[in-house]
């Protein structure tokens, strides 16, 4: 499927991490590539090995016109909902580029508050590469997030789930409870809050 492109001098695109696990902050990234400068390998991060994606992220970070990551904390998620609180971090993403762009890819079936043009695609990590640089940006600075975290909560396991709701991740919230990292709105992290009031 071949997407339309505008014909504008900056495009950027922007994906999120992390709406899924039930820890961390929900994490996003806008690039802006440089068509004189190309990169080859870029797909949807989730393809990709997490060698690949790393060997990736440093070559967008050096070849980007520019690159930015947004969030949205723990608190905003538990706050706003997942969903608003991905458009929040997007919009941030796509604020912290050094270069305004003139027109944005966003990957997914919604848009976030931008203050230029903008399209929504699904499967964007796969179609279009500003989004597949994001995707990769975004997955590589969460999972060393993910590892930070494992280092001071090492019972959780987060290096190995990154905070997705695994077996694993369950066993250990039924043994230790929750961190102060855990996602309060989500149904699981609920449930063990609840069983440890009883």
């Amino acid at each position: 499927m071949q997407i339309e492109r505008p014909d504008v001098r900056y495009i950027a695109g922007v994906d999120e991490v992390g709406r899924g696990p039930l820890v961390g902050d929900v994490v996003t990234a806008a690039v802006i590539l440089d068509p004189n400068n190309p990169i080859t390998g870029l797909n949807d991060s989730k393809k990709l090995t997490e060698k690949k994606r790393e060997l990736l992220a440093e070559e967008i970070k050096q070849k980007a016109l520019s690159y930015s990551i947004g969030r949205a904390s723990v608190a905003e998620i538990d706050e706003l909902n997942i969903l608003q609180a991905t458009m929040l971090a997007m919009s941030r993403a796509v604020e912290g580029l050094s270069i305004g762009p003139d027109f944005v890819f966003v990957d997914g079936n919604r848009l976030p508050k931008l203050m230029m043009p903008a399209q929504s695609v699904v499967k964007g990590d796969s179609l279009v590469p500003e989004i597949s640089a994001a995707s990769i940006i975004a997955k590589v600075a969460r999972d060393q997030e993910m590892l930070a975290l494992d280092a001071q909560y090492p019972e959780f396991g987060f290096a190995g789930h990154k905070g997705y709701p695994t077996k694993a991740h369950f066993a250990a919230l039924e043994e230790h409870g929750i961190t102060p990292h855990h996602r309060k709105s989500f149904k699981p992290v609920q449930r063990i809050l609840a069983l440890k009031e009883l």
